[in-house]
Protein backbone atom coordinates (compact mmCIF):
# COMPACT_ATOMS: atom_id res chain seq x y z
CA UNK A 1 0.00 0.00 0.00
CA UNK A 2 1.62 3.25 -1.10
CA UNK A 3 1.12 6.62 0.59
CA UNK A 4 -0.47 7.88 -2.64
CA UNK A 5 -3.08 5.09 -2.49
CA UNK A 6 -3.83 5.88 1.14
CA UNK A 7 -4.25 9.59 0.44
CA UNK A 8 -6.57 8.91 -2.50
CA UNK A 9 -8.70 6.59 -0.33
CA UNK A 10 -8.90 9.18 2.44
CA UNK A 11 -9.81 11.90 -0.05
CA UNK A 12 -12.55 9.75 -1.56
CA UNK A 13 -14.06 9.01 1.84
CA UNK A 14 -13.92 12.68 2.86
CA UNK A 15 -15.65 13.71 -0.38
CA UNK A 16 -18.37 11.10 0.15
CA UNK A 17 -18.81 12.41 3.69
CA UNK A 18 -19.14 16.03 2.59
CA UNK A 19 -21.71 15.05 -0.04
CA UNK A 20 -23.66 13.07 2.57
CA UNK A 21 -23.71 15.99 5.04
CA UNK A 22 -24.78 18.44 2.33
CA UNK A 23 -27.49 16.06 1.11
CA UNK A 24 -28.98 15.49 4.56
CA UNK A 25 -28.94 19.20 5.42
CA UNK A 26 -30.63 20.02 2.13
CA UNK A 27 -33.20 17.29 2.68
CA UNK A 28 -33.97 18.62 6.17
CA UNK A 29 -35.24 21.88 4.65
CA UNK A 30 -37.89 19.92 2.75
CA UNK A 31 -39.07 17.79 5.67
CA UNK A 32 -41.14 18.48 8.76
CA UNK A 33 -39.97 18.16 12.38
CA UNK A 34 -41.12 14.54 12.72
CA UNK A 35 -39.20 13.31 9.66
CA UNK A 36 -36.14 15.25 10.75
CA UNK A 37 -36.39 13.56 14.14
CA UNK A 38 -36.52 10.17 12.43
CA UNK A 39 -33.39 10.96 10.44
CA UNK A 40 -31.67 12.05 13.67
CA UNK A 41 -32.61 8.71 15.22
CA UNK A 42 -31.07 6.98 12.21
CA UNK A 43 -27.87 8.98 12.66
CA UNK A 44 -27.18 7.94 16.26
CA UNK A 45 -28.14 4.33 15.53
CA UNK A 46 -25.71 4.31 12.60
CA UNK A 47 -22.87 5.25 14.99
CA UNK A 48 -23.59 2.35 17.33
CA UNK A 49 -24.36 -0.11 14.51
CA UNK A 50 -21.19 0.76 12.58
CA UNK A 51 -19.04 0.05 15.63
CA UNK A 52 -20.82 -3.26 16.23
CA UNK A 53 -20.52 -4.23 12.57
CA UNK A 54 -16.77 -3.62 12.72
CA UNK A 55 -16.43 -5.61 15.96
CA UNK A 56 -18.47 -8.61 14.84
CA UNK A 57 -17.96 -8.57 11.10
CA UNK A 58 -14.24 -7.74 10.96
CA UNK A 59 -12.73 -9.02 14.21
CA UNK A 60 -15.22 -11.88 14.65
CA UNK A 61 -16.30 -11.06 18.23
CA UNK A 62 -19.99 -11.36 19.06
CA UNK A 63 -21.21 -8.66 21.43
CA UNK A 64 -24.66 -8.22 22.94
CA UNK A 65 -23.64 -5.25 25.06
CA UNK A 66 -23.68 -2.38 22.56
CA UNK A 67 -26.79 -0.87 24.11
CA UNK A 68 -25.13 -0.79 27.54
CA UNK A 69 -22.14 1.08 26.08
CA UNK A 70 -24.56 3.57 24.56
CA UNK A 71 -25.89 4.11 28.09
CA UNK A 72 -22.38 5.04 29.26
CA UNK A 73 -22.11 7.73 26.58
CA UNK A 74 -25.59 9.04 27.35
CA UNK A 75 -25.01 9.35 31.10
CA UNK A 76 -21.62 11.01 30.61
CA UNK A 77 -23.27 13.56 28.33
CA UNK A 78 -26.05 14.18 30.85
CA UNK A 79 -23.54 14.71 33.67
CA UNK A 80 -21.36 17.03 31.59
CA UNK A 81 -24.35 19.14 30.58
CA UNK A 82 -25.90 19.19 34.06
CA UNK A 83 -25.13 22.89 34.46
CA UNK A 84 -26.03 23.74 30.89
CA UNK A 85 -23.65 24.79 28.19
CA UNK A 86 -23.67 26.50 24.84
CA UNK A 87 -23.33 24.99 21.40
CA UNK A 88 -19.60 25.73 21.43
CA UNK A 89 -19.15 23.30 24.33
CA UNK A 90 -21.02 20.52 22.56
CA UNK A 91 -18.03 19.09 20.60
CA UNK A 92 -16.02 18.92 23.83
CA UNK A 93 -18.85 17.10 25.60
CA UNK A 94 -19.18 14.59 22.75
CA UNK A 95 -15.43 13.93 22.67
CA UNK A 96 -15.28 13.36 26.45
CA UNK A 97 -18.28 11.02 26.27
CA UNK A 98 -16.62 9.05 23.47
CA UNK A 99 -13.31 8.79 25.35
CA UNK A 100 -15.05 7.77 28.59
CA UNK A 101 -17.00 5.03 26.84
CA UNK A 102 -13.84 3.89 25.03
CA UNK A 103 -12.20 3.46 28.45
CA UNK A 104 -15.09 1.23 29.55
CA UNK A 105 -14.71 -0.66 26.27
CA UNK A 106 -11.02 -1.16 27.06
CA UNK A 107 -11.91 -2.82 30.37
CA UNK A 108 -14.54 -5.00 28.71
CA UNK A 109 -12.11 -5.80 25.89
CA UNK A 110 -9.50 -7.18 28.30
CA UNK A 111 -12.07 -9.67 29.60
CA UNK A 112 -13.49 -10.38 26.13
CA UNK A 113 -10.05 -11.21 24.70
CA UNK A 114 -10.05 -14.33 26.91
CA UNK A 115 -13.49 -15.52 25.78
CA UNK A 116 -14.75 -17.04 22.56
CA UNK A 117 -18.08 -17.76 20.86
CA UNK A 118 -21.07 -18.30 23.17
CA UNK A 119 -18.99 -17.49 26.27
CA UNK A 120 -18.24 -14.03 24.90
CA UNK A 121 -21.88 -13.56 23.91
CA UNK A 122 -23.00 -14.60 27.40
CA UNK A 123 -20.56 -12.23 29.10
CA UNK A 124 -21.63 -9.24 27.02
CA UNK A 125 -25.27 -10.23 27.57
CA UNK A 126 -24.75 -10.01 31.34
CA UNK A 127 -23.01 -6.67 30.80
CA UNK A 128 -26.00 -5.37 28.79
CA UNK A 129 -28.43 -6.38 31.53
CA UNK A 130 -26.37 -5.30 34.53
CA UNK A 131 -24.81 -1.99 33.53
CA UNK A 132 -28.03 0.08 32.97
CA UNK A 133 -29.36 -1.31 36.26
CA UNK A 134 -26.50 0.41 38.12
CA UNK A 135 -28.38 3.69 37.74
CA UNK A 136 -30.88 2.41 40.32
CA UNK A 137 -28.21 1.14 42.70
CA UNK A 138 -28.52 2.71 46.13
CA UNK A 139 -25.09 4.31 46.08
CA UNK A 140 -25.43 5.72 42.55
CA UNK A 141 -29.12 6.62 42.39
CA UNK A 142 -28.50 10.12 43.75
CA UNK A 143 -25.93 10.76 41.00
CA UNK A 144 -27.55 8.96 38.06
CA UNK A 145 -31.17 9.72 38.89
CA UNK A 146 -32.40 6.19 39.52
CA UNK A 147 -35.17 4.89 37.29
CA UNK A 148 -36.15 8.43 36.32
CA UNK A 149 -32.72 9.10 34.87
CA UNK A 150 -31.10 12.47 34.23
CA UNK A 151 -32.49 15.36 32.22
CA UNK A 152 -30.14 16.38 29.43
CA UNK A 153 -29.93 20.12 28.78
CA UNK A 154 -29.37 19.97 25.05
CA UNK A 155 -27.88 23.27 23.78
CA UNK A 156 -29.61 25.09 20.95
CA UNK A 157 -28.01 26.47 17.80
CA UNK A 158 -25.36 29.20 18.19
CA UNK A 159 -26.14 32.86 17.58
CA UNK A 160 -25.01 32.74 13.97
CA UNK A 161 -27.61 30.01 13.29
CA UNK A 162 -30.38 31.41 15.46
CA UNK A 163 -32.89 31.08 12.62
CA UNK A 164 -32.33 27.31 12.41
CA UNK A 165 -35.15 25.27 13.94
CA UNK A 166 -34.24 22.99 16.85
CA UNK A 167 -35.05 19.77 14.97
CA UNK A 168 -32.82 20.77 12.05
CA UNK A 169 -30.05 21.81 14.44
CA UNK A 170 -30.13 18.42 16.17
CA UNK A 171 -30.13 16.66 12.81
CA UNK A 172 -27.13 18.73 11.68
CA UNK A 173 -25.16 17.89 14.84
CA UNK A 174 -26.00 14.18 14.63
CA UNK A 175 -25.25 14.01 10.90
CA UNK A 176 -21.87 15.74 11.14
CA UNK A 177 -20.80 13.58 14.11
CA UNK A 178 -21.97 10.40 12.36
CA UNK A 179 -20.29 11.21 9.04
CA UNK A 180 -16.98 11.99 10.78
CA UNK A 181 -17.25 8.63 12.55
CA UNK A 182 -17.98 6.75 9.33
CA UNK A 183 -15.09 8.42 7.49
CA UNK A 184 -12.69 7.43 10.26
CA UNK A 185 -14.02 3.88 10.33
CA UNK A 186 -13.84 3.55 6.55
CA UNK A 187 -10.15 4.47 6.60
CA UNK A 188 -9.53 2.16 9.55
CA UNK A 189 -11.14 -0.74 7.67
CA UNK A 190 -8.73 -0.20 4.75
CA UNK A 191 -5.69 0.16 7.01
CA UNK A 192 -3.23 -2.45 8.29
CA UNK A 193 -5.35 -2.82 11.44
CA UNK A 194 -8.43 -3.61 9.37
CA UNK A 195 -6.58 -6.28 7.40
CA UNK A 196 -5.24 -7.74 10.64
CA UNK A 197 -8.76 -7.94 12.05
CA UNK A 198 -9.86 -9.93 9.00
CA UNK A 199 -6.96 -12.32 9.47
CA UNK A 200 -7.88 -12.85 13.13
CA UNK A 201 -11.53 -13.37 12.22
CA UNK A 202 -10.74 -15.97 9.57
CA UNK A 203 -8.20 -18.01 11.58
CA UNK A 204 -6.81 -16.99 14.96
CA UNK A 205 -4.16 -19.72 14.98
CA UNK A 206 -2.86 -18.75 11.55
CA UNK A 207 -2.86 -15.08 12.58
CA UNK A 208 -0.78 -15.90 15.68
CA UNK A 209 1.67 -17.94 13.60
CA UNK A 210 1.97 -14.96 11.25
CA UNK A 211 3.08 -12.84 14.19
CA UNK A 212 -0.12 -10.84 14.72
CA UNK A 213 -0.92 -9.79 18.33
CA UNK A 214 -4.39 -11.37 18.40
CA UNK A 215 -5.40 -10.32 21.92
CA UNK A 216 -4.28 -6.73 21.35
CA UNK A 217 -6.19 -6.53 18.06
CA UNK A 218 -9.36 -7.85 19.70
CA UNK A 219 -9.07 -5.30 22.52
CA UNK A 220 -8.59 -2.49 19.99
CA UNK A 221 -11.73 -3.64 18.17
CA UNK A 222 -13.71 -3.46 21.42
CA UNK A 223 -12.36 0.01 22.18
CA UNK A 224 -13.29 1.33 18.72
CA UNK A 225 -16.74 -0.28 18.89
CA UNK A 226 -17.33 1.15 22.38
CA UNK A 227 -16.30 4.63 21.24
CA UNK A 228 -18.86 4.46 18.42
CA UNK A 229 -21.52 3.27 20.87
CA UNK A 230 -20.64 6.08 23.26
CA UNK A 231 -21.14 8.66 20.52
CA UNK A 232 -24.45 7.05 19.57
CA UNK A 233 -25.60 7.15 23.19
CA UNK A 234 -24.49 10.77 23.61
CA UNK A 235 -26.48 11.80 20.52
CA UNK A 236 -29.48 9.79 21.73
CA UNK A 237 -29.41 11.65 25.05
CA UNK A 238 -29.20 15.01 23.28
CA UNK A 239 -32.16 14.15 21.03
CA UNK A 240 -34.39 12.68 23.73
CA UNK A 241 -33.35 15.13 26.43
CA UNK A 242 -33.07 12.27 28.91
CA UNK A 243 -30.63 9.56 29.95
CA UNK A 244 -32.54 6.81 31.76
CA UNK A 245 -32.18 3.02 32.13
CA UNK A 246 -35.41 2.44 30.22
CA UNK A 247 -33.85 3.88 27.06
CA UNK A 248 -31.20 1.12 26.96
CA UNK A 249 -32.93 -2.24 27.40
CA UNK A 250 -31.48 -5.53 26.22
CA UNK A 251 -33.76 -5.32 23.18
CA UNK A 252 -31.74 -2.32 21.95
CA UNK A 253 -28.56 -4.41 21.78
CA UNK A 254 -30.44 -7.21 20.01
CA UNK A 255 -31.96 -4.76 17.52
CA UNK A 256 -28.54 -3.32 16.73
CA UNK A 257 -27.14 -6.80 16.13
CA UNK A 258 -30.11 -7.67 13.90
CA UNK A 259 -29.63 -4.40 12.00
CA UNK A 260 -25.97 -5.06 11.18
CA UNK A 261 -26.73 -8.65 10.17
CA UNK A 262 -29.52 -7.40 7.95
CA UNK A 263 -27.38 -4.67 6.40
CA UNK A 264 -24.24 -6.76 6.08
CA UNK A 265 -21.68 -7.60 8.76
CA UNK A 266 -18.36 -5.85 8.49
CA UNK A 267 -19.61 -3.18 6.07
CA UNK A 268 -20.25 0.47 6.87
CA UNK A 269 -23.05 0.91 4.28
CA UNK A 270 -24.69 -2.15 5.82
CA UNK A 271 -24.87 -0.37 9.19
CA UNK A 272 -26.61 2.55 7.45
CA UNK A 273 -29.15 0.29 5.69
CA UNK A 274 -29.89 -1.62 8.89
CA UNK A 275 -30.38 1.57 10.91
CA UNK A 276 -32.77 2.99 8.34
CA UNK A 277 -34.87 -0.17 8.50
CA UNK A 278 -34.71 -0.14 12.30
CA UNK A 279 -36.25 3.35 12.39
CA UNK A 280 -38.58 3.43 9.39
CA UNK A 281 -39.86 -0.15 9.12
CA UNK A 282 -41.94 0.02 12.35
CA UNK A 283 -43.48 3.31 11.16
CA UNK A 284 -44.43 1.83 7.80
CA UNK A 285 -45.87 -1.32 9.34
CA UNK A 286 -47.93 0.65 11.87
CA UNK A 287 -49.34 2.76 9.03
CA UNK A 288 -50.19 -0.43 7.15
CA UNK A 289 -51.90 -1.96 10.19
CA UNK A 290 -53.91 1.22 10.68
CA UNK A 291 -55.10 1.22 7.09
CA UNK A 292 -56.12 -2.44 7.33
CA UNK A 293 -58.08 -1.66 10.52
CA UNK A 294 -56.52 -4.55 12.44
CA UNK A 295 -57.38 -5.34 16.04
CA UNK A 296 -55.32 -3.87 18.87
CA UNK A 297 -53.62 -7.19 19.71
CA UNK A 298 -52.53 -7.74 16.11
CA UNK A 299 -51.68 -4.07 15.67
CA UNK A 300 -49.13 -4.13 18.50
CA UNK A 301 -47.21 -7.11 17.10
CA UNK A 302 -47.20 -6.24 13.39
CA UNK A 303 -43.88 -4.27 13.45
CA UNK A 304 -42.00 -7.11 15.17
CA UNK A 305 -43.48 -9.73 12.83
CA UNK A 306 -42.68 -7.73 9.71
CA UNK A 307 -39.13 -6.99 10.89
CA UNK A 308 -38.57 -10.70 11.53
CA UNK A 309 -39.99 -11.60 8.12
CA UNK A 310 -37.75 -9.05 6.39
CA UNK A 311 -34.72 -10.38 8.26
CA UNK A 312 -35.47 -13.97 7.22
CA UNK A 313 -36.16 -12.96 3.62
CA UNK A 314 -32.94 -10.96 3.30
CA UNK A 315 -30.90 -13.80 4.80
CA UNK A 316 -32.41 -16.24 2.29
CA UNK A 317 -31.93 -14.01 -0.75
CA UNK A 318 -28.73 -12.22 0.35
CA UNK A 319 -26.87 -14.36 2.92
CA UNK A 320 -24.21 -11.66 3.27
CA UNK A 321 -26.80 -8.93 3.94
CA UNK A 322 -28.17 -6.08 1.88
CA UNK A 323 -24.75 -4.61 1.15
CA UNK A 324 -23.48 -7.98 -0.04
CA UNK A 325 -26.50 -8.38 -2.31
CA UNK A 326 -26.12 -4.88 -3.73
CA UNK A 327 -22.41 -5.45 -4.40
CA UNK A 328 -23.18 -8.72 -6.17
CA UNK A 329 -25.84 -7.07 -8.34
CA UNK A 330 -23.47 -4.24 -9.24
CA UNK A 331 -20.80 -6.75 -10.29
CA UNK A 332 -23.29 -8.57 -12.49
CA UNK A 333 -24.42 -5.35 -14.15
CA UNK A 334 -20.81 -4.37 -14.83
Amino acid sequence: MTPKWRSSTLLRHVLFGLVAVAGVLLLSTMLGPYRNLQLTNVAYLVCAAAGLSLLTGLSGQISLGQGALMAVGAYLTALLLADGGGAMMLPVVLVISVLGTALVGLLVGFAAARLRGPYLAGATLAFAIGLPALADYRGLASILGGQNGLVVLSPGPPEGLAGLSFDRWQLAVATIATVITLVLLANLVHSRVGRSWRAVRDDEVAAQLAGLPVARLQIIAFVVSAACAGLGGALLALVNGLAAPGAFPLSLSLQLLAAVVLGGLGTIPGAVYGSFLLVFLPTWTVSLATRLDLSRDVYANVPLAVYGAVLVLVMLVFPSGLQGGISRLVRKVR
